[in-house]
């Protein structure tokens, strides 16, 4: 459970974990083989740049929802805890209106929460296990969230 969210995603399908340590490190070596280590201490902002990232590189940015990672006032963690809910696919009103707030921007939310009510939970876990195996993340087939002042509707 330490790699999936209240709300059903599964940590290791986020770009932050899945493929943004290895650009990061792949930028750093490149950056240092042309000798920023060296002289970008001269440019405004390399000090905190360089920091950050090596923390991207390193892989150890969010710890998962369970463990205080993601949004802080996530409604829907507070929601399941106090429901005393391990996953909102075990709740009697799934999908509510948080979730399917949170499926608008990450399509896949409410579907991957049917089918992990219908196979169970070991057999889910596997499959967003080979879901991550091939590469796959939720920036892949994640919504930009809509902006309601754009009257364009775009």
């Amino acid at each position: 459970m330490k790699l999936v969210t209240y709300c059903g995603l599964y940590c290791d399908l986020c770009a932050e974990r899945a493929r943004i340590p290895g650009r990061a490190a792949a930028l750093q070596a490149a950056m240092t083989e042309e000798g920023w280590p060296f002289w970008g201490d001269s440019v405004a902002g390399f000090t905190e740049f360089w920091a950050f990232l090596e923390e991207l590189a390193s892989g150890e940015g969010c710890p998962g929802c369970r463990a205080g990672g993601g949004f802080p006032e996530c409604q829907i963690r507070v929601c399941a805890r106090e429901r005393g809910l391990e996953m909102c696919a075990q709740c009697a009103d799934f999908p509510c209106e948080h979730v399917e707030m949170l499926a608008a921007r990450y399509p896949t939310l409410i579907a991957d929460n049917r089918r992990l009510q219908a196979v169970g939970f070991e057999r889910w876990l596997d499959e967003q296990k080979e879901r991550a195996r091939r590469g796959i993340v939720y920036a892949d087939i994640r919504y930009e969230p809509h902006d309601p002042q754009d009257s364009t509707g775009e």
